[in-house]
């Protein structure tokens, strides 16, 4: 178990591991599905994750990213250089268009997100021995969200075609000629 230094005054340390949580950027139907997570043991700056982590992401998904929105700890990045994507941090006010500032603030979706993982499934408590462990819990609470949006919407797919039957006319029976 690592301590993570945190500076709140209800909460200085915490005991874990960083997790890097991404999800979409563009709104969803459904909910905000978690695209990639991975554990990052050693207690890394959060602008130092992105050269590992972008990799991962872009294997997962099976599409090259066009643009990341991060909060302000993602300073001073060390993204690939050679990919063909910019970095928007928060924080900055400086020749940002529309639709960057549209970004910036669609990164808040990520919190309720990640609020989610850490309450509803047991991603603020490790239970799960070694560094192998961090990786699985943080991994296993991205799948029983994930699982639990598709719920939700198979529960409510499942509501609208049991409406639909209860509304539909009922046929009239004909009497059989013998």
């Amino acid at each position: 178990m690592e301590c993570i230094g945190k500076g709140k005054a209800h909460k200085p340390y915490e005991f874990g591991v960083k997790v890097s949580v991404a999800t979409t950027l563009q709104r969803s139907r459904g909910g905000q599905f978690v695209a990639h997570v991975k554990a990052l043991p050693g207690n890394p700056y959060d602008g130092h994750t992105l050269a590992t982590v972008i990799p991962a992401i872009e294997t997962a998904i099976g599409a090259n990213l066009g643009k990341i929105v991060a909060d302000a700890g993602y300073r001073g990045h060390n993204a690939p250089k050679d990919k063909m994507f910019k970095v928007h941090v928060a924080g900055y006010r400086r020749g940002l268009t529309k639709t960057i500032k549209r970004a910036l603030r669609r990164r808040a979706a990520v919190e309720p997100v990640i609020g989610h993982l850490k309450q509803d499934h047991r991603m603020g408590r490790n239970f799960l021995a070694f560094t192998e462990g961090d990786a699985n819990n943080a991994m296993l609470a991205a799948v029983g969200y994930n699982f639990s949006l598709l719920l939700n919407w198979l529960r409510l797919l499942f509501a609208f075609f049991l409406a639909l039957l209860a509304t539909a006319p009922a046929s009239p029976v004909q009497p059989r000629s013998a």
